[in-house]
């Protein structure tokens, strides 16, 4: 073999060597950045459903949990706030009675008390105006009297008022009804939010329905105020 022809076999093989030398590089130093475009374990973790033991709550009494960044109200109604729910010159007041938004809640939460058992409200606390958190009121005070608002959630930032079941009264601000997440009860006692009922294929969807108009897991809504 000639010199000239040893020298280009040698670029050849040095040219073939450095090019997959380099290939292996880029491989390696892709794997950590790819893997960086997946959702953090924090993201992961704010996604993830919630467990409520309920199983202490008084009727009356509420509780709040965190879910998707948000605040989740879970309510004990006694028989007296349930009877209240079903009279009709209460729901003349209401801008959505029967749950007819069905972005607002699942279907198996589209009923008179907007929960799948009547004595356990399941709700997130945000207002449908602003996204303020309202507060719970279990008698009327003040201005909502003249709305015929006999206690529930009052939003104090712009005097929008909902019943016990999360409905919202007409002439005030808020446009929609409170938010009912998906939810399912594992026992009794023990509520799993964000998880829909073991059920028909027809009811998931719907709960996914429900939730489409939530903001992504790391965008807190727009004007959120706590």
């Amino acid at each position: 073999m000639t010199t000239d022809k040893l020298d280009r076999t040698k670029r050849r093989f040095l040219i073939a060597a450095t090019s997959a030398v380099g290939g292996v590089g880029l491989v390696l130093t892709s794997v950590p950045f790819i893997r960086s475009m997946g959702p953090s374990e924090r993201v992961r973790a704010a996604n993830a459903p919630v467990r409520v033991n309920v199983g202490k709550l008084q009727p009356g009494q509420q509780l709040t949990v965190e879910w998707r960044r948000r605040p989740v109200w879970v309510l004990r109604r006694s028989e007296e706030m349930l009877a209240g729910l079903e009279e009709s010159s209460l729901r003349q007041r209401l801008r959505d009675p029967d749950s007819q938004e069905t972005t607002q809640q699942p279907a198996y939460a589209q009923n008179t008390y907007r929960s799948i058992k009547p004595e356990y409200l399941v709700v997130i606390g945000i207002c449908t105006h602003l996204s303020c958190v309202p507060s719970l009121r279990l008698a009327a005070t003040g201005d909502g009297r003249e709305l015929g608002w006999q206690g529930g959630y009052t939003c104090a930032c712009h005097g929008s008022r909902f019943d016990l079941a999360g409905r919202v009264f007409k002439g005030v601000p808020a446009p929609r009804n409170l938010m009912v997440p998906p939810h399912r009860y594992l026992d009794e006692g023990l509520i799993e939010c964000g998880v829909d009922p073991i059920a028909s294929s027809g009811q998931s969807a719907a709960g996914a329905s429900c939730c489409r108009r939530l903001v992504e897991v790391d965008q807190p809504p727009s004007g959120y105020r706590s």
